[in-house]
């Protein structure tokens, strides 16, 4: 890359400032959010937590996330991505304490349940970063965000295991996880001093109503509240599998009282996409405004079988190595399932990197094609490979994981700019749903047969991507002084 484009040391240029002040924002959400993941054997013993009760936090985890990101997504377009990762910053710290403390599952399940807001902060980067960045660049650019950031869960698997140790005593690991919580807190302050939501004298493009996505036409009003129920149908059967008829941590009433909760939400939601879009029943928006919803459609199933397959296989792995391999150690375990995670620093900004070059929709079919076969070849594991093969399978594999992610959200930018933190919370929140429905397909299965079902999954997402326009020309966007300002995407 040449100086005059995307030097990453070049930290004399404020939009590289930015990008590195974004990432590492980014980078401690995700090591708050997976704080407990390496620490999960030693958690089991602590607890004398039970199968059911593992797997339980693993999906408590992702649950509060679905609709997080879809309403930090309406945040962020209304109010600017600095204050709002701010703020998610210093508010995550709360929790992650309150996780540190715990002295029973009961609580280790409700502050688990709301660390999974932390995990929406993605989703104010991607708008922060199409702002800073050009078409031609924006794929690398959310790539490096993206690709970095998530080096926060490597980061945990690496030194949480041994910051517990070199804390010592049966609090180590409490002292471990708070650590993450403070440093979140902290840089929470360092993001609102230094952070901009614009480069100097551009333009921050508003939606008209941010509490929900505007569409074009009345197709595409029908398409956008098909798209919203499969949000609820993941929420609801988290409901149902954390219930008497799966993991009993509740009895019937409360499961009736969530599952009317989850009921509201969605009738909330639904009034106001009607209340935001009914115009369009009777007239499509002016020309100059219009966008394919099929787009966000195709990289909400894009982000669900990259991403939440990503989430799944980060949550399960320490434990997947632990159980397969009668040699392994729950800090070796940590180490061994940390390589998933940590080919996210060059596959997902190659993901990103690919889509510039080669177009998006090519991009995302070579990738999520390599995904698929990366989750047949994972589903042969078992106890008589060699450790490090199996270590290097998962490598293989994350690297379509993680490339697929970036390559979804170097597209995401490209639809509509005053739009962008809404589409990527919507396409964020269906990662999150994948993550939901492959955990609760592990409580049912094992381990191969729960890579055969994301595999069976990115079949289907691959042939839907073949429908992908590949993004052209210029979008168009109104200032606050009225003007049309055009905006190049491809």
């Amino acid at each position: 890359m040449s100086a005059d484009k995307l030097n990453l040391f070049n930290l004399s240029s404020p939009r590289i400032r930015l990008l590195h002040l974004s990432w590492l924002a980014f980078f401690i959400s995700f090591a708050v959010w997976f704080s407990h993941a390496p620490l999960m054997g030693h958690l089991r013993e602590v607890f004398d937590l039970t199968s059911e009760q593992v797997k339980a936090l693993l999906i408590l985890n992702v649950a509060l996330t679905i609709p997080a990101r879809v309403i930090i997504g309406s945040l962020v377009d209304r109010f600017g991505p600095r204050i709002v990762f701010g703020t998610l910053l210093i508010t995550a710290a709360f929790p992650c304490w309150a996780f540190a403390m715990a002295t029973n599952f009961e609580q280790l399940a409700i502050t688990r349940l709301l660390l999974g807001f932390v995990g929406a902060g993605f989703v104010v980067g991607i708008r922060l970063i199409s702002e800073w960045f050009p078409a031609k660049e924006v794929g690398l650019a959310e790539g490096v965000y993206g690709g970095w950031g998530n080096f926060g869960a490597f980061a945990s698997y690496v030194a949480l295991p041994s910051l517990a140790l070199w804390f010592g005593g049966e609090n180590g690991w409490r002292w471990a996880i708070a650590s993450t919580g403070a440093l979140a807190f902290v840089y929470g302050l360092v993001f609102l001093w230094r952070a901009r939501n614009t480069p100097a004298g551009a333009s921050y493009f508003k939606p008209k109503k941010a509490t929900a996505l505007e569409v074009s036409n009345r197709r595409d009003l029908f398409f956008y509240v098909g798209a919203c129920l499969p949000l609820y149908i993941a929420l609801g059967v988290i409901v149902w599998r954390l219930g008497p008829q799966g993991f009993d941590l509740y009895g019937e009433a409360t499961q009736w009282m969530m599952a009317s909760l989850v009921l509201a939400l969605a009738v909330i939601q639904l009034s106001q996409v009607w209340k935001v879009n009914r115009e369009r029943m009777l007239e499509p928006a002016p020309k100059h405004d219009q966008y394919p919803f099929k787009q966000v459609a195709i990289l909400d199933l894009s982000y669900f079988i990259t991403f939440g397959a990503e989430l799944a296989v980060k949550s399960m792995l320490p434990l997947f190595f632990l159980d397969t391999f009668a040699e392994v150690t729950p800090v070796t375990a940590g180490l061994l399932a940390s390589g998933f995670a940590f080919t996210n620093l060059i596959a997902r900004p190659g993901g990103g990197w690919l889509s510039d070059r080669i177009g998006r929709k090519k991009a995302l079919t070579i990738l999520i094609g390599g995904l698929l076969l990366g989750f047949i070849l994972l589903s042969q594991i078992n106890s008589s490979w060699p450790v490090l093969v199996a270590m290097v399978a998962t490598m293989v594999c994350s690297c379509f994981v993680q490339g697929g992610a970036g390559a979804v959200f170097a597209t995401v930018p490209l639809i509509k700019r005053r739009l962008t933190g809404q589409i990527s919370g919507m396409v964020g929140a269906y990662g999150n749903a994948g993550a939901v429905i492959f955990l609760t397909a592990l409580t049912f299965v094992n381990a191969s047969t729960f890579f055969l079902v994301i595999a069976g999954c990115a079949a289907v997402v691959l042939a839907a991507v073949q429908f992908l326009d590949e993004p052209k020309g210029h979008i168009a966007e109104v200032d606050e002084d009225g003007q049309v300002q055009l905006i190049e995407v491809g």
